[in-house]
């Protein structure tokens, strides 16, 4: 197949394009600049603009595009700059896949959808919740209206676990300074997933044409705060004996920590099952000790 990814440059889409080539399928690049390698087109979201011939061709159109959730504090402007991050991509995506005939749009999103959801599980044929993060999930699988007569997957992520970054490049320092512990109550839920199976389960999901609509990229087993946190101090053979308070979090990061930190999903990936994907990672000891080098 031939494969179109924007926000190939990130943590996922870095290690999503060699995962299709190795499958085989040639990969084109979205980048934001004018192109330099022959895989590459040139797009500017913004403008709405895309170069004419990145979708000639294309069997299937993969956007990972969005600004780190966790980054910094979410201020007015930082959520306005996370919402349009996501929306502008794919509204400009969604036209051309329609105006091109592209089959497949593959498109991301966040088990945020579910908003905070406490400790019932939640599959993909759940409503959303309430919350920036919910709202944000909504537009931004909403932008994809335009691509209606493709076949379109959500991709509702969890958390990436990657010895590259993500999470882990945050917690690992502090776990080893023995500064980790858990946050607030430690009782919401943490649907993680390893970045190997994440970029796996995107290959599959490109590759079989009968599933469509929400999918959990998530493994089978989410854990607790209080959970994660006592895996990954076993893991790195260091104690985590602290507690961030949930007011300290709130006073600190405001909204980010209300509903990143202290909510939670315990998202289960019924339609990945159902697809017939195997996951490598199922369960957490294994996944930190693959995403940790331990």
């Amino acid at each position: 197949m031939r494969v179109l990814v924007a926000g190939s440059s990130g943590l996922i889409g870095s290690a999503l394009v060699p995962r299709l080539r190795a499958s085989g399928h040639e990969v084109r690049r979205l980048v934001r600049r004018a192109a330099h390698a022959p895989d590459e087109h040139s797009w500017d979201p913004p403008a709405g603009r895309i170069d004419d011939d990145a979708l000639d061709g294309v069997d299937a159109v993969v956007n990972l595009c969005g600004a780190g959730l966790g980054d910094r504090r979410w201020s007015h402007a930082r959520k306005q700059v996370l919402l349009d991050s996501r929306t502008e991509p794919t509204e400009v995506l969604a036209a051309a896949v329609a105006k091109h005939g592209v089959p497949t749009l593959v498109n991301g999103s966040a088990v945020g959808y579910y908003g905070d959801a406490g400790d019932e599980p939640v599959y993909e044929s759940h409503g959303p919740g309430t919350g920036f993060l919910a709202e944000l999930c909504q537009r931004w699988e909403g932008a994809t209206q335009a691509a209606a007569d493709a076949r379109v997957v959500l991709l509702r992520t969890g958390l990436v676990l990657s010895p590259h970054g993500g999470l882990l490049g945050k917690l690992k320092p502090l776990f080893s300074l023995m500064l980790g512990g858990r946050l607030g109550k430690g009782t919401q839920y943490m649907p993680w997933i390893h970045l190997d199976d994440h970029v796996a389960a995107v290959t599959h999901l490109v590759e079989h044409q009968d599933v469509t609509g929400p999918v959990n990229l998530t493994a089978p087993k989410p854990v607790t705060n209080a959970e994660f946190t006592a895996e990954l101090s076993r893991v790195l053979g260091r104690p985590a004996p602290w507690v961030a308070p949930a007011f300290a979090l709130k006073f600190v990061l405001g909204d980010l920590a209300e509903e990143a930190l202290l909510g939670g999903q315990r998202a289960i990936p019924a339609a990945l099952t159902r697809a017939g994907f195997t996951f490598r990672f199922d369960k957490l000891d294994t996944a930190l000790a693959a995403a940790t080098g331990r």
